[in-house]
């Protein structure tokens, strides 16, 4: 019988962890149908900046400088919370192939999401830990972290470029995305419209407002996107986990089954080998 009672006890310990990752699972799904409808809004304003800024240097391609950057930063975006699989590991391999065959290869990195420091503790080439969001509600106020530790960075090492790696939300990729310098692509585009745009500010001033604003509508965006893949990630994750423990449930209760069985006939037994003395 103490076999079967441990057996019991586990049966039971499995079914309130199962009900944890249930209720987790739910959240991640929850988390998801948010993200969406920002996600649009996000797509959307980035659609809007990029095009302001063709229809801009279309006209004005002078306005674009020649950056002679002075270090090269890499912004990696991990998850704040566990339960997605290879998520952080993933992105650190991606860094690895962005520098194969390079001997000198020495990038800035800025790592973001408490899982990801775990994994780069101790590398010297991490200039800032930032912690990452666990809900949509977060990444506003991680955004504005995250600007504010760019902008230190770059009053220490001067102008830099910028490259971005994180997961997109299609089946678990990486991509590495490239922000400063931005524009880069605008530089021999033919106009759209017959006249240039109306400013009431000069072309460089423009220019200027438009970078920054290009910077924190694109880093909003890829904040969305990449919290988007890290819970969809977590849904398949959980999912998985689910499904085993409910085998493993499932056996556990016909191995108990079997032992009851052989305990009721046990009991049978002494009951018969009882009577038979009696009788």
């Amino acid at each position: 019988m103490s076999h079967r009672q441990d057996l019991e006890r586990h049966r039971r310990g499995l079914e309130e962890i199962r009900e944890i990752m249930n209720s987790m699972k739910t959240l991640a799904y929850m988390e998801t149908r948010k993200l969406a409808q920002f996600l649009d809004a996000q797509h959307a304003s980035t659609r809007s900046v990029l095009e302001a800024a063709e229809d801009f240097l279309a006209f004005h391609p002078e306005a674009l400088p020649e950056f002679q950057t002075e270090a090269e930063v890499y912004l990696l975006i991990g998850t704040e919370r566990g339960f997605c699989g290879d998520f952080n590991h993933a992105l650190l391999l991606r860094l690895d192939e962005c520098f194969a065959g390079q001997d000198r290869a020495n990038p800035i990195l800025v790592a973001l999401g408490h899982k990801l420091h775990l994994l780069l503790e101790g590398d010297a080439r991490v200039a800032a830990f930032i912690d990452g969001a666990g809900v949509t509600e977060e990444v506003g106020a991680v955004l504005g972290r995250l600007v504010e530790e760019l902008d230190a960075l770059q009053g220490q090492r001067g102008l830099f470029s910028l490259k971005v790696i994180h997961q997109i939300d299609n089946g678990g990729s990486v991509r590495v995305q490239e922000l400063l310098p931005p524009f880069r692509h605008c530089r021999d585009l033919a106009p759209r419209f017959p006249h240039p745009p109306l400013f009431n500010l000069s072309p460089a001033l423009f220019l200027s407002g438009l970078r920054e604003q290009y910077l924190i509508t694109v880093l909003h965006e890829i904040l969305y996107s990449s919290l988007m893949a890290e819970n969809h990630r977590r849904l398949t994750h959980l999912d998985g986990a689910i499904r085993h423990l409910d085998q493993t449930a499932e056996e556990l209760k016909h191995r108990c089954n079997a032992l009851r069985q052989e305990e009721i006939i046990e009991e049978i037994e002494v009951i018969l080998l009882s009577a038979g003395e009696t009788g």
